[in-house]
């Protein structure tokens, strides 16, 4: 279990993050201020919900998932293919590179509470061993629901790099990555790889695996831009103005994996609403959204279709697509088919 926490923040790496403008007051911090609205009184009563009153919240039976094509996934072709595993596991074949980002296919969301939060659909884990050899690992930030111990281990001997999130590092280190295999990114940190301009963009979030490492990794999406196409994933974040940075810097992006899902009320400053999403999608200048950070757990006390179904009706006027999870597809493949229906 105390695996599952990942590495304490060393006074070695305190003093790598220090030199980072967004370390302050021991801490990383948002680009303005942000919290949660919930006090020690609320606790109990949330728990409770959240463990125990589960009708709506999930579907009424697994989602399946599409089973992997490799011949098709590899097939060479001019445009990025995509595939998406529910909640924020991306898939993507960019420039003949093999790129997953987010990838917990695990299948309990809470390893260290007594009560699991369960995956959407079944053995996910096995998704990993048919996927081909990964190029390049991307991870945005390390909470439970994107940075998983049983894929990584999984992962570490199939992965050829991993980058992460600066402070992110030091989890994959103590899983058994070799710390020369793993990149850190501040945020608009970028490289090149393989002609692809990977750039990492700031969100208004937070992070932490235990009770004393709060915010001591950071946070944030990714950007990667070819000389044909441009695709951003937004990562885990409230609405702010720094999406109309992101999109005046780096955009406009052909394609971008928006979150969309876990919210409420008392945590409305790190995760948006689908209406919210949509309007960051347009300030960063987003030709064709897509949602994602649904359709896998049940972290918040909306009904499981609430975010899918407010995002249609908010982007009505917008270009979107919401495949199938498991479905390969590109921008220009993408379509509107009403799938999740069947588990309502």
């Amino acid at each position: 279990m105390f695996d599952q926490f990942g590495a304490n923040a060393s006074e070695e790496n305190i003093k790598r993050y220090e030199r980072s403008e967004n370390w302050k007051e021991a801490r990383f911090m948002n680009l303005k201020k942000t919290g949660m609205d919930i006090h020690i009184k609320d606790i109990p009563k949330l728990l409770y919900k959240q463990f125990f009153e589960k009708n709506g919240r999930q579907p009424s039976k697994e989602i399946q998932i599409k089973a992997f094509n490799l011949q098709e996934f590899l097939k060479p072709s001019v445009d990025s293919k995509m595939i998406w595993f529910g909640h924020s596991v991306i898939l993507l074949r960019i420039n003949e590179l093999t790129i997953l980002i987010d990838p917990m296919f695990g299948p309990d969301a809470a390893p260290i509470s007594p009560f699991s939060i369960k995956r959407f659909s079944t053995n996910t884990l096995h998704i990993l061993d048919e996927l081909p050899e990964i190029d390049l690992v991307l991870i945005s930030h390390d909470h439970y629901d994107h940075l998983d111990l049983e894929s990584i281990k999984k992962l570490q001997h199939k992965t050829k790099v991993f980058h992460t999130a600066l402070g992110v590092g030091r989890h994959l280190e103590k899983w058994g990555v070799e710390p020369e295999r793993i990149k850190e990114y501040d945020w608009w940190d970028k490289i090149n790889v393989g002609g692809i301009e990977i750039t990492f963009t700031p969100t208004r979030h937070f992070s932490g695996r235990g009770l004393n490492d709060r915010a001591q990794g950071l946070w944030g999406g990714w950007n990667l831009k070819t000389a044909t196409e441009n695709i951003w994933f937004s990562g885990d974040s409230g609405y702010g103005s720094h999406f109309v940075e992101i999109g005046h810097r780096l955009g406009p992006f052909d394609f971008g994996f928006m979150e969309c899902g876990q919210y409420d009320e008392k945590w409305k400053q790190i995760h948006m609403y689908p209406e919210e999403c949509v309007q960051a999608a347009r300030d960063s200048q987003v030709k064709n959204i897509m949602p994602v950070h649904w359709a896998g757990f049940a972290l918040s006390l909306h009904h499981w279709l609430d975010p899918v179904e407010r995002f249609i009706d908010a982007a009505k006027d917008q270009n979107y697509c919401i495949p199938e999870p498991g479905e390969i597809f590109t921008i220009q493949s993408s379509k509107k088919v009403n799938w999740w229906k069947q588990y309502d």
